[in-house]
């Protein structure tokens, strides 16, 4: 990540919420998602004509209108704190419409400093239920940077980790969900991550899975961990997060567009919901659970 400047995996999460929103077939709706990018009419390309970029996209944008689609039934349950790990340009913060939700966005500082002179320049409201949780991992912890914060550990907490889990290894992943599990009150965490991809791929899934991997270690941000679904949900269900719900990205997207979305490759991103659920509380965070970069 250069100095001042998000990291360029959360830039191209951005871009691709902000080109979803002109998807005929859109299923996540963010009318902050080319503002705060400041990007002029006919700025974005056009949608691409290539079906695995196309989903990609969808893809990036259904991660988050599940995790938002969560949020908002763990705040009717009464759920009035949310944590953002990794919150990138994310909008979510400036145009919720839940009253009393208290937003923590946990970041790199320069990240925020730059989110920060995006969202003024962009004349975007920064709305007094936004926190900003500043974390040089390198410095400090996850528990430490929400403690200064002011997050309340006697309430409940929902978690969102969109974008981030690839770019770190297998164990500051489950240290940090380790993090969130301790959470003493009700939890939830909304995240997802790579698969390990299939021992025999098919020669063109071989290929397109050689050609991201090099493409993102080109960026200085190479994939780092992928895990197997039976093999994550018994990590989670070890730390106290038995309420799982993990989806591959064509049946998420088959949630959404109401019929089966293209078979994605092999190494295709998950999005999983995990909880605690209620009578069963986890003790204090550790305090040497590392915390994750801006995603």
């Amino acid at each position: 990540m250069e100095t001042g400047r998000p990291s360029r995996t959360a830039w191209r999460a951005a871009h691709a919420r902000a080109r979803h929103q002109a998807d005929p077939r859109r299923v996540f709706t963010d009318p902050l998602a080319s503002k705060i990018l400041r990007l002029g009419p006919g700025a974005l390309p056009p949608l691409p004509d290539d079906p695995v970029a196309r989903y990609n996209i969808r893809f990036v944008a259904a991660r988050s209108r599940f995790a938002e689609d969560a949020l908002a039934a763990a705040v009717s349950a009464g759920t009035r704190q949310l944590v953002v790990l990794g919150a990138g340009l994310d909008t979510f913060a400036c145009r919720h419409p839940h009253t009393g939700l208290r937003v923590f966005e946990v970041d790199h500082p320069d990240t925020q400093e730059w989110k920060r002179r995006q969202l003024a320049a962009a004349g975007i409201a920064v709305p007094p239920s936004l926190v900003f949780a500043p974390l040089d991992f390198e410095r400090g912890t996850l528990d430490g940077a929400l403690d200064a914060a002011g997050l309340d550990r006697t309430r409940a907490a929902f978690f969102s980790w969109l974008g981030v889990t690839p770019y770190l290894t297998r164990d500051a992943v489950l240290a940090t969900l380790r993090a969130v599990a301790a959470h003493p009150a009700l939890v939830q965490v909304v995240f997802d991550y790579y698969r390990e991809p299939a021992a025999a791929l098919a020669p063109e899934l071989r290929a397109a899975y050689e050609a991201a991997t090099r493409q993102v270690a080109e960026l200085g941000e190479p994939w780092l961990s992928h895990f197997t679904p039976d093999g994550l949900a018994g990590e989670l269900r070890a730390m106290g997060l038995t309420d799982i719900e993990d989806l591959a990205g064509p049946d998420l997207l088959a949630r959404y567009l109401g019929e089966p979305a293209p078979a994605a490759d092999a190494f295709s991103g998950q999005v999983l919901r995990a909880g605690r659920t209620a009578g069963r509380r986890a003790g204090r965070p550790s305090r040497s659970a590392p915390s994750p970069p801006g995603g």
